[in-house]
């Protein structure tokens, strides 16, 4: 009867006595927590990270526009040239050495003096960007884009690769988004039968993102025009092609023989998704392609404006 009741108190001091807790299913389920929330926490990380580069990126370049530009009157609305304002260079080849320049100007101007008593120069128009402070801040700036159908408005630089400024900023910072830059194989005077510009398609619609806007709204290429301004001289483009293309082929060479040269304007001009209106083109004209990335690692997406007119670019005093 003793041995009964020991056992009977045993098996309820065993019994009433707390379950220990834990185990190895507890052990599982804090391990995925945890993981859970490292993961949580390290793709919360890379998604400031990503916002900050872009945020850094597209400050400094707000910044530029709001300290060295001043599209004052806009050049969308510049006078369009009349024959008594001016004669146009028939060689563009001339523009390729700064010290030819003023020679073959003032031949223009003489062989027009002396054939109608008259002298006309290119036209000139006020240079809204103040290329002396930028220079300083890189000395590899060449020029400013503006597309203002989309809003861009981007310094553009040129180094000998074309890799430094797919990630560094007109100012040199490491950052993804990177700067506008020139092919390094194009000339820096914009001469070239094609001269390319580059620009990341970003997600906050900065760089050339903006040239989406020519395929998701017509009021868009209601502007058919972009400019190029350098220290020197303002270029205004014609848009006559908006595409989807290989990111290998035509349309990233830079130089031509006259047929195909002749070939490939024609061909990029019937490959234009959107109505860009009727644009005269022949062997004469020099482009420039203003090309970005699709998503698909095989294509890109370019737009394209042939050379309208160039004006001597005047400063304020």
């Amino acid at each position: 009867m003793s041995r009964r009741r020991d056992y009977d108190d045993r098996y309820d001091q065993e019994h009433d006595r707390p379950k220990k807790k834990g185990g190895f299913g507890t052990f599982i389920t804090t391990l995925l927590l945890v993981i859970a929330i490292g993961v949580f926490a390290f793709s919360a990380y890379k998604l400031y990270g990503y916002w900050a580069e872009y945020h850094k990126g597209e400050s400094e370049y707000k910044d530029l526009n709001k300290q060295y530009v001043q599209i004052e009157p806009a050049p969308e609305t510049a006078p369009a040239q009349t024959e008594s304002e001016g004669v146009i260079l028939s060689d563009v080849e001339a523009l390729e050495k700064e010290d030819k320049l003023p020679e073959e100007v003032a031949s223009a101007k003489k062989a027009d003096a002396e054939e109608n008593g008259t002298v006309k120069t290119l036209p000139e128009m006020y240079n809204p960007v103040n290329f002396a402070e930028l220079q300083a801040i890189n000395p590899e700036v060449i020029g400013w884009v503006r597309v203002g159908g989309c809003d861009i408005s981007y310094p553009v630089a040129q180094t000998t690769d074309n890799e430094y400024y797919l990630h560094h900023t007109f100012k040199k910072e490491s950052v993804f988004s990177g700067c506008i830059f020139e092919n390094c194989d194009n000339s820096k005077f914009f001469t070239d039968q094609n001269t390319i510009l580059y620009g990341h398609n970003m997600k906050d619609g900065s760089m050339f993102a903006g040239l989406r806007k020519f395929w998701e709204n017509e009021d868009a290429i209601r502007n058919p025009y972009f400019w190029v301004f350098t220290k020197d001289f303002i270029y205004q483009y014609r848009i006559f092609s908006c595409s989807i293309v290989s990111k290998m082929g035509d349309p990233y060479r830079t130089r031509f023989l006259t047929d195909d040269y002749a070939e490939f304007l024609k061909t990029m001009q019937n490959a234009s998704e959107v109505d860009c209106g009727n644009v005269p083109l022949t062997t004469d004209d020099r482009i420039v392609t203003l090309s970005t990335c699709t998503g698909n690692d095989a294509t890109r997406r370019i737009v394209q404006g042939k050379l309208q007119q160039v004006y001597i670019a005047k400063y304020r005093q």
